[in-house]
């Protein structure tokens, strides 16, 4: 079946959803130990939650890049998720979504959180012809989810370099079984009516 343009697919239960982001180790260590983020953490500048584990493989270098040398997997309330998408504005603007570029700029300026669709990736980091959501937060949105919607933290640095070395031997099946089993996020047409070009 083939797969649509536009489509949450992430970790999730009944009550939670699996997001990542990669930080400096100062940063990392201690949220992954703590289960919150430490005082070195800015809450003042916005943050980018992904759901596709891939897609944090790419942008973090399976956790290689200065400043992404921690890979953390964050699993968040399903509740504040879907209250950053229903508060979110998609980062461009776009004919026939938005009515004008003007309003879309005043919403965008106001909205807590704002939607990138970026091309997922295959093991080798290569783009795929289907995207997967970022989620920047800011303001109201960046608090709440540090501190409400954090459920646990956990480091899964040594998971990206196991599947990272998989990669380069070229063991691609053995590297695909230990993914993070994403599935179709269940948002209705209404979450994402305004932020699907």
């Amino acid at each position: 079946m083939e797969e649509p343009l536009h489509r949450i697919r992430a970790l999730h239960t009944a009550s939670t959803i699996t997001v990542y982001q990669a930080y400096r180790p100062e940063i990392g260590g201690p949220a992954a130990r703590k289960g919150r983020f430490p005082a070195a953490w800015k809450p003042d500048r916005m943050t980018w939650i992904k759901p596709s584990f891939m897609w944090m493989m790419y942008r973090s270098g399976w956790g290689m890049k200065e400043s992404q040398e921690t890979v953390l997997a964050f699993e968040i309330t399903r509740e504040g998720f879907d209250w950053a998408l229903r508060h979110a504005c998609l980062s461009h603007y776009v004919r026939g979504l938005h009515p004008d570029r003007d309003t879309w700029q005043r919403d965008l300026k106001r909205a807590p959180a704002r939607v990138q669709w970026d091309p997922e990736r295959d093991l080798h980091l290569h783009p795929l012809p289907y995207r997967s959501l970022q989620l920047g937060l800011s303001g109201e949105a960046s608090s709440r989810y540090a501190d409400e919607w954090i459920v646990s933290i956990s480091d899964v640095t040594p998971l990206a370099h196991e599947i990272h070395a998989l990669v380069r031997d070229g063991e691609l099946d053995s590297a695909a079984r230990l993914l993070p089993q994403e599935q179709e996020y269940p948002a209705n047409a209404e979450l994402l009516a305004h932020l699907c070009p």
